[in-house]
């Protein structure tokens, strides 16, 4: 069996885990990059690799890794090419749909909420004025993010309106959505929730210095045992946006919890750390019985 493995970079840590977890199982790992692609239409094949690989005869699955930045040419023609694949048979985890709604943070969180999970209030909107309302209307402490991005990149929080003004007009000026969320009152962790084909295998406390509880921003890693209610809101969270595979962020806030987020390419570096099972093994472990 053949695998491949979309990944920017083959030597990232989680990759790695991933190539060794499927030679493991004597699954030959195709590494992929979309720049190495080259897709075709009213030729055949359709979609191959540099070399001439046939990806739809050679290869019988493709887990994605994070796709990473570009234009939006390339994000779009990717996806597109992800879609083409799933629509020609290839079986893709997660699928480019899951991807296309988790990546979208209003997106996310609108189909969420209208699941009946439980997520922070949220105001987005274009228009400066607009967001100093919001502010306002989320009692004056609120948390600025990126509709698209990762990592906590590109994320503050406001407190003083006259700041939150003038953030506004810059963000606004720049040509970016406004995209504000109440602030959740939950010290300095969260929970991360890793799920895998409809079961939590793996979670962990978040714990940092500040508000910001990502481990690649230098939070640690704490281990957790996840109460049947977390388990629960993790799997269900997955389960309406489509991910097979996904880290669920979770936040324990004054009034219960409340899913803040759902990756659909998450790492799991910092998780591995926490716990014996290998969670590179689960995630083949799950693939291959999809393939099967």
């Amino acid at each position: 069996m053949r695998l491949g493995l979309l990944t920017r970079n083959p030597d990232a840590w989680c990759s790695r885990h991933l190539r060794r977890a499927m030679e493991i199982r004597g699954i030959e790992p195709i590494c992929l990059r979309f720049r190495d692609l080259k897709a075709s239409i009213a030729m055949r094949p359709a979609v191959q690799l540099s070399d001439g690989l046939d990806l739809l005869k050679e290869v019988q699955c493709i887990l994605v890794r994070p796709i990473g930045r570009g234009s939006l040419d390339e994000i779009v023609f990717q996806l597109d090419l992800l879609h083409r694949l799933e629509r020609l048979g290839m079986v893709i985890v997660n699928r480019p749909s899951a991807i296309e709604k988790a990546v979208d943070k209003y997106y996310a969180l609108t189909l969420l909420e209208e699941a009946g999970i439980p997520v922070p209030r949220t105001v987005v909107c274009e228009d400066p004025a607009v967001a100093l309302h919001a502010f306002d209307e989320l009692g004056g402490d609120v948390v600025v993010k990126p509709i698209f991005g990762s990592r906590g990149l590109g994320i503050t929080r406001l407190t003083d309106r006259e700041v939150a003004s003038r953030v506004f007009r810059s963000l606004a000026f720049m040509r970016n959505v406004l995209y504000l969320q109440e602030f959740i009152a939950h010290g300095t962790r969260d929970i991360r929730a890793f799920v895998v084909g409809g079961r939590v295998v793996a979670s962990m406390h978040r714990v940092a210095a500040g508000w910001k509880t990502n481990v690649s921003r230098g939070a640690s890693a704490v281990p957790f045992s996840p109460s049947q209610e977390v388990k629960e809101l993790a799997v269900n969270a997955s389960k309406v946006l489509g991910c097979e595979v996904a880290g669920v962020d979770i936040l324990e806030g004054p009034e219960g919890l409340l899913v803040n987020e759902v990756n659909s390419q998450p790492g799991f570096r910092g998780l591995q750390s926490t716990t014996e099972l290998d969670i590179a093994e689960e995630i083949v472990e799950y693939i291959q019985s999809r393939v099967r």
